[in-house]
């Protein structure tokens, strides 16, 4: 089968969140945003049931192998089976059902690696649910990062018309500054710079490297980082990547209007908020988190579990239907570059 055949595994994520409803959700969008092929790993009674509870008509099919999605696509949602240890309900965690979601992620990843899958779209997760079943990684990219190899990957927010990664993530603002290294940015933007290339065909990727501090430091008045660490980084990331062009470091303030966002390809942030804030801002409603730099391609939903809304029939697909076009263009563009 050649690579762009493959259908895409979509994996179970909370069963007692909104994924199970989004995941109907996308199937019925397939045709007016024109989603490639997917299936999912999980329990095919979750589907069938939250469908009935919500009035979603969705036709739910039950597949032994994953070639067989692609057929069964146009008229069903192909489910391969990952049973739950019990019903979930909506809004309400089950630490019996924490295993099943960890095998949901398992069998997707092992079905990509094995080239019978074209990639992974992972559904939100709940992570102390996960951590209490004995997860030991901080989150999804850890987990997979650790699967599939062990590489080292960065976290990609996008929305349409902005691309941006966070050099720290999930860190206090304290601790996010006292992080930052000449090595750790210069890690990340390299790896933003390949995977432009590689995974959306930008041959001469052209990065906005964000300042930390106010108007850039104003030549160290208001803050060294820039001049003793960014710098550097972005001197580092030019020698590695010569294809690529890195600007800044430039103030934050004036990086994310529509005239500047023109100018760029992607921004590489210094923390969580400065990336988050403005595409959050520009379009809350279909951000996509894609990892970069892992020999599998994963995209993932912009958004959490959502157990306030879960069983209500008001979650928005927009973000997982974004996920799964974007991991069908990145297929794509590895299996035409290979």
């Amino acid at each position: 089968m050649r690579d762009n055949d493959l259908a895409l595994a979509l994996t179970m994520g909370e069963p007692s969140g909104i994924g199970p409803e989004i995941t109907l959700k996308a199937w019925l969008g397939r045709d007016g945003r024109s989603l490639p092929p997917f299936f999912v790993a999980g329990d095919p009674s979750l589907y069938r049931e939250t469908g009935a509870a919500l009035g979603i008509d969705v036709p739910v099919r039950e597949i032994g192998m994953p070639e067989e999605a692609a057929q069964v696509f146009a008229i069903a949602l192909p489910v391969l089976p990952v049973p739950l240890a019990e019903k979930p309900v909506a809004g309400l965690l089950s630490a019996a059902n924490a295993a099943a979601v960890l095998s949901s992620i398992d069998l997707a990843c092992d079905l990509v690696l094995q080239g019978k899958a074209a990639g992974i779209v992972t559904n939100p997760i709940h992570k102390r649910a996960l951590y209490e079943a004995g997860l030991a990684m901080p989150g999804h990219t850890e987990y997979l990062a650790e699967r599939s190899g062990g590489a080292t990957p960065a976290m990609m927010l996008s929305c349409p018309g902005l691309r941006v990664v966070p050099v720290t993530v999930h860190l206090s603002l304290r601790d996010a500054v006292a992080a930052l290294s000449v090595r750790t940015i210069a890690d990340r933007g390299v790896i933003l710079a390949r995977s432009l290339a590689s995974d959306f065909g930008i041959d001469c990727p052209r990065i906005a490297v964000a300042a930390l501090n106010p108007h850039a430091g104003e030549e160290g008045h208001l803050g060294r980082e820039e001049i003793e660490i960014i710098v550097p980084a972005i001197e580092a990331m030019r020698a590695h990547v010569p294809d690529a062009e890195f600007r800044g470091p430039a103030p934050a303030d004036t990086l994310f209007h529509a005239a500047a966002r023109a100018h760029y390809d992607a921004v590489l942030c210094m923390y969580h908020d400065q990336a988050l804030i403005p595409l959050k801002t520009i379009d809350f409603e279909h951000g996509v988190n894609t990892t970069l730099g892992l020999p599998i391609v994963r995209t993932s939903p912009d958004h959490g579990t959502a157990l306030d809304i879960a069983g209500r029939g008001q979650a928005h697909p927009g973000s997982l239907i974004e996920a799964i076009r974007m991991a069908g263009e990145i297929a794509r563009c590895r299996a035409a570059a290979a």
